[in-house]
């Protein structure tokens, strides 16, 4: 498998390091930014009620914190997305 990737053609490795360097779009930013934040908030539902007992209280703290983490999420996403270390 290793000798296999080391005869490549120089053109067609360079074209999959071409595609692999493309940058994610903001849409696919913002899929990944709500999947992780159902989870998230799941989480955060769930504890807040262990600790507060009100399921009213827990989904208060749900929702804010649904979506302020979600705008943060997003922005780091487009930050580390600029970056070219590890692409």
């Amino acid at each position: 498998m290793i000798a296999d990737q080391l005869i490549l053609d120089k053109n067609a490795t360079k074209s999959k390091f071409d595609e692999d360097k493309k940058s994610e779009k903001p849409i696919r930013s913002v899929a990944k930014a709500l999947s992780w934040r159902v989870i998230g908030t799941l989480d955060t539902l769930i504890v807040s009620y262990i600790l507060t007992g009100k399921i009213s209280v827990a989904a208060s703290i749900a929702s804010i914190d649904f979506i302020t983490k979600m705008i943060l999420y997003f922005f780091h996403e487009r930050i580390w997305n600029g970056i070219k270390w590890g692409k």
